[in-house]
């Protein structure tokens, strides 16, 4: 019987599917992540490892498990998985893309709207202080309609943030390394800028882009430095896009206005001085956090695990 390990709790769809399908079916109960070597010493004799985006596969876990098949990756990322060498060793890997789109689009509108009406540091004074009575001048915020939303990175999630922007009124800005075909562009109202004009013209800058090689950093003092003092940077993308350190400085400094992170550049870890400001928004990475979305990313990492079983190609390859 071939087995299956699976390295964090996931929904119960996904088990259940492999297990009515015959496989032998291991997942990890531990109530924190699991370590390097617990992971090392459960993948011995697997056939399939599946495992969330916040474990480390690394060389040694695949040197680790001689008759890994396929390496199933719960999430839209994989830069968690040295995919580069589970090639050259003959091993798929694969990822849950598409399924997650609308739930992170949502969040990332959500944070938008959050951030501008102070909705978050609004609840905290209601549970600590309580406020003395509505007043005009109170606790004023900003209405998002007719403001500047630019968008990094333009792919489904970006699209799906810019289609329902638009909905809220917004006027839509966007940058990538190319720009969209044009009847796609316009559907969605969007106008492509440069980088420079994205960062001067926008009331909010959203990350929708995945990590790579070049965008390391990208959002650095230099970068906050063109920003508008009353922009607010939301970054649902990937963590070490932004470079924190700088982005505690730009807001110390006044240089912009706030910032909403759902992902962080030593995640789980939040960088010392985020925390005490009001005009920050700090969320556990909860972008698809939804069960609609986990329920088919299980899906899709139950169907391509039974795919390989029956010597069949997996969706969604990645190396």
């Amino acid at each position: 019987m071939m087995k299956v390990f699976v390295s964090a709790q996931l929904p119960e769809i996904t088990v259940n599917k492999l297990q009515a399908a015959g496989l032998d079916v291991t997942m990890y109960s531990g109530e924190t992540l699991i370590s390097h070597a617990e992971l090392l010493a459960a993948v011995t004799d697997v056939d399939f490892l599946i495992t969330p985006l916040s474990t480390q596969v690394d060389r040694e876990i695949i040197d680790g498990a001689p008759k890994l098949k396929l390496i199933a990756n719960f999430g839209a990322g994989f830069n968690n998985i040295d995919f580069t060498y589970a090639r050259a060793k003959q091993i798929p890997v694969t990822n849950t893309p598409l399924v997650s789109t609308n739930a992170v689009a949502e969040v990332t509108l959500g944070l938008i709207l959050a951030l501008s009406h102070r909705i978050v540091e609004g609840d905290m004074l209601m549970r600590t202080t309580g406020f003395p009575g509505w007043s005009p001048l109170f606790f004023l915020g900003h209405e998002i309609a007719g403001k500047t939303l630019g968008i990094v990175g333009m792919g489904n999630i970006g699209q799906a943030v810019a289609q329902k922007a638009r909905g809220l009124s917004m006027k839509v800005n966007y940058w990538q390394h190319h720009q969209l075909a044009d009847p796609q562009e316009r559907s969605l109202g969007a106008h492509y800028v440069s980088m420079d004009e994205l960062l001067q013209t926008s009331d909010y800058i959203s990350i929708n882009a995945p990590l790579n090689d070049s965008n390391f950093h990208q959002f650095n003092a230099a970068a906050f430095k063109q920003m508008k003092s009353t922009a607010a940077l939301i970054n649902v993308g990937r963590g070490p896009i932004v470079d924190e350190a700088a982005l505690v400085a730009a807001l110390q400094a006044g240089e912009i206005g706030g910032a909403a992170l759902d992902v962080y550049e030593h995640e789980p870890k939040v960088t010392a001085g985020l925390t005490a400001m009001k005009n920050v928004i700090l969320t556990p990475h909860l972008g698809n956090a939804t069960v609609e979305a986990r329920n088919a990313m299980g899906n899709i990492v139950a169907d391509n695990v039974l795919a390989v079983a029956a010597q069949q190609a997996p969706q969604y390859v990645i190396n």
